[in-house]
């Protein structure tokens, strides 16, 4: 229903507007010069000239160019065209003069050219603003399938998200139950914490930068947990402002990956360092720092590929993503500009 609503709004817009350029064409063709001066001669046969021409550019406008134009028809187009600019000095010359005016004689050569060029004139301004009109409605409706495409996307890798998140921490838990780990109730509810967070925070486009940094301390204590005593874990934060709105979930990926593959490949003397900061221009820099192991780092899962495809969307042309890889080291640095509030 909506679709069609909107679709007969957009006709209504058309004739509208086919409506007032059909009228500036007609005060321009009423228009005269005599001696300099500008002056109107408004008749009313005039109008039986004008409706001549109307018909013609119906029939081009709404006929000739969507079914031979706009298909590449262009020597149809071109020849339907010429029998229409035809029929119309046709009716101009043969029928409505000899009506208007019994006594003249029919036009000469010169006459024929100069009803010819004044003809071709108020077609080519009539159709002209239709092809204008088609070609605007077209960029619109390109405007709006890029966004449908664009939301699509966002929406396909959003639900890879917590699929991704769940498949790894339900075996670290997994594994946590089978030894009976007294960390095991501290590890579901902070579970459920972040759950609760991607599911009923992040249904915007962008969230408060204050509320995902609180998101991504959690995330990264559910993480600690699990390699108490087995190393380091550094988190700092710096000019965090509630004002500054982010994309959420963005940062995730990186502190999950750097975990992930931290624990892979060593039991102990894991080091971790995450840092986020805005400057006075609104930038935010984050930096997170891993080491690993080299059996640990022919693979980074899905979830790097996931997030650089969403920043794509999300920041193009507004963020800097840097990925650098010794042989025990993992480090990314990613700058994005954030808007406010």
């Amino acid at each position: 229903m909506d679709s069609i609503a909107t679709q007969h709004k957009s006709v209504k817009k058309e004739w509208i507007f086919q409506l007032i350029i059909h009228l500036l064409v007609f005060h321009f063709v009423i228009m005269d010069h005599e001696k300099g001066q500008l002056k109107y001669e408004l008749y009313w046969y005039q109008l039986w000239f004008f409706t001549n021409y109307v018909w013609a550019n119906l029939l081009i406008s709404y006929v000739f160019l969507p079914k031979l134009f706009y298909r590449k028809k262009y020597l149809q187009f071109g020849l339907s065209t010429l029998l229409v600019l035809a029929a119309v000095l046709f009716i101009e010359e043969f029928l409505i003069d000899p009506f208007i005016f019994p006594d003249t004689r029919l036009a000469d050569l010169k006459g024929v050219l100069l009803s010819s060029g004044k003809i071709l004139s108020v077609l080519v301004a009539l159709a002209g603003t239709k092809i204008a009109w088609d070609a605007i409605q077209r960029q619109r409706e390109l405007d709006e399938l890029k966004i449908m495409v664009k939301e699509s996307e966002l929406s396909f890798l959003n639900s890879q998200i917590n699929p991704h998140f769940l498949f790894n921490n339900l075996n670290n838990l997994y594994s946590y139950a089978v030894e009976q780990s007294p960390k095991t109730p501290e590890i579901i509810l902070g579970l459920s914490g972040v759950l609760r967070y991607m599911l009923y925070e992040c249904r915007e486009s962008t969230v408060s930068l204050t509320k995902e940094i609180d998101h991504l301390l959690n995330f990264i204590q559910l993480y600690e947990l699990q390699i108490e005593g087995r190393g380091s874990v550094e988190f700092v934060t710096k000019n965090i402002d509630d004002e500054y709105k982010i994309a959420p979930l963005i940062l995730n990926v990186f502190v999950e990956n750097a975990f992930k593959h931290s624990q892979s490949g060593q039991s102990d003397q894991i080091k971790i360092a995450i840092s986020v900061t805005v400057n006075e221009r609104g930038e935010l820099t984050f930096i997170c720092q891993n080491n690993y192991l080299p059996m640990s780092s022919e693979q980074h899962g899905i979830g790097l590929e996931n997030v650089k495809k969403r920043l794509n969307l999300l920041y193009p042309e507004q963020y800097e993503l840097k990925i650098n890889q010794t042989a025990d080291e993992f480090f990314v640095s990613l700058k994005i500009k954030l808007s406010k509030t």
